[in-house]
């Protein structure tokens, strides 16, 4: 049995199924796939991901990028410019897929730049073995690894000295903000690493359709392994599930000792219940008349555009995040799917997603909010507001109400500091087993954690396996 359909609830539902297990995976929403679902939000015919948008962790995946998806509909479709990061003055920090290419574009910065990512690009398979799994234990290719940690491990803060212009100091610092965390804590580098080597490897696609691609894929696959998904059953105890021999929750660690109340060793439960949540995600879904008027030229082409300015302006909104405050200039992602994805477009009028880095359980006005993270496109962007057509808007609350993984607003399943990146969600050498005989969590509070990757639910899915020997 697992409950929750989402990225990694699929993932363990496929992996058991591919043992030869019968699995039926139970969803409380009509609809599956948790953080990989798609609709239209603003007018009739644009499609909207509901979360997820960009995904170079899905096609780098080790587990997903090895499964028949595209046999089951998934499509991966790239952009021109895989990341754009506009500064004021006009120019860019640009990531594209081809390194020598990135390299190139970074000017004197180009050396520094190739210094740090050529080696993890080139080994991304391996690298992408090692990190993506669980966080204690000895790696498959230490001496990879061990390049990796010592500069994982640094804050982003002091890595990216190892560049001097804005540009590429910007560029690293906004994959870098993809932590929720002030850009001077320790091991905040290693987002920004692992993202970025992943754009050069794998590039940072887009799922044809809408990111429901990938859950619907994930689903096919699962049924014709013979597995079941049952949608509109809310599962409020494990005590109300048929019998099974293993049982996989994609859910959070405090929901989790919900749904085992009274069963879990006294050690466990303590550290499931003093699991931390993150910064939260103040999302926009904007339909947009002919584009976003990008002053630098770059982010027009770009299916990822992170607006936040120079370095040092990204590191104080995530600060100011951090401290509970709300930035008057807050950290903006942009997705512009339909670059790429026509699909998704209606005429002239063209999805935009975006969403904005504001504190945990924000519940100021939404108005305020709102108006700040539009302040920053208009910013790169002027002209950008008169070409707004219809606005959705998702606020921290209305994440959590729709999505319980979402705690406070926090879609990355718990805070990404130092101490739940080690003990993610506790200090364990099988982070997946829960204590109880046959019961695993399997959600993004788990190693490696949050990405449509599938290897939280991939990695519990062996625990299980392991332990039915």
């Amino acid at each position: 049995m697992v409950v929750g359909s989402g990225p990694n609830g699929l993932a363990a539902a496929v992996t058991l199924a591919q043992a030869g297990l019968r699995v039926t995976v139970f969803e409380a929403a009509e609809t599956i796939g948790g953080g990989t679902r798609t609709a239209e939000l603003t007018l009739p015919g644009l499609r909207h991901d509901l979360c997820s948008a960009i995904h170079p962790l899905g096609v780098g995946s080790p587990y997903l990028s090895g499964l028949p998806l595209e046999r089951h509909g998934l499509t991966w479709a790239w952009p021109e410019v895989d990341l754009a990061h506009p500064l004021d003055e006009g120019s860019a920090g640009v990531l594209l897929r081809d390194l020598d290419a990135t390299c190139l574009g970074l000017g004197r910065d180009g050396r520094a730049w190739r210094q740090v990512f050529a080696p993890l690009t080139r080994h991304f398979d391996e690298l992408a073995r090692d990190v993506l799994g669980p966080i204690v234990r000895w790696p498959d290719h230490p001496m990879l690894m061990a390049r990796f940690g010592a500069m994982a491990g640094l804050p982003a803060s002091v890595l990216l000295r190892r560049f001097r212009t804005p540009q590429a100091q910007a560029l690293f610092a906004g994959s870098a903000a993809h932590a929720y965390q002030p850009l001077h804590r320790p091991a905040t580098a290693a987002v920004g690493l692992i993202l970025t080597a992943a754009g050069h490897a794998r590039g940072w696609p887009v799922a044809v359709g809408g990111s429901a691609a990938i859950s619907d894929a994930l689903a096919s696959l699962l049924q014709e392994l013979g597995g079941t998904i049952v949608t509109g059953h809310h599962v409020r105890s494990v005590a109300d599930l048929p019998p099974a021999d293993v049982t996989l929750l994609d859910t959070t660690p405090t929901a989790a000792a919900e749904l085992l109340d009274g069963r879990l060793p006294r050690r466990v439960e303590r550290a499931y219940r003093r699991w931390r949540y993150g910064a939260a995600a103040f999302k926009l879904d904007l339909a947009i008349e002919g584009g976003v008027p990008w002053t630098a030229e770059a982010a027009r082409r770009a299916g990822t555009v992170h607006v936040g300015g120079s370095w040092r302006d990204v590191a104080r909104a995530e600060a100011e995040v951090a401290a509970g405050r709300l930035p008057e200039q807050p950290f903006v992602l942009v997705a512009q799917q339909s670059l790429v994805d026509p699909s998704r477009a209606a005429g002239g009028l063209h999805p935009l997603w975006l969403y904005g880095h504001v504190p945990q359980g924000y519940d100021g006005d939404p108005d305020v909010a709102r108006e700040a993270i539009l302040d920053q496109v208009e910013r790169f962007a002027p002209g950008f507001r008169g070409r707004i057509r219809a606005t959705a808007t998702r606020t921290p609350a209305d994440h959590a109400a729709e999505n319980p993984n979402y705690v406070g607003g926090d879609i990355a399943g718990g805070a990404n500091d130092v101490l739940q990146l080690l003990a993610r969600p506790r200090l364990s050498t099988d982070p997946y087993a829960t204590g109880v005989p046959g019961v695993y969590l399997c959600s993004a509070s788990t190693p490696p954690g949050a990405g449509v990757h599938g290897m939280c639910g991939h990695q519990a899915a062996r625990s299980a396996l392991r332990h039915l020997g």
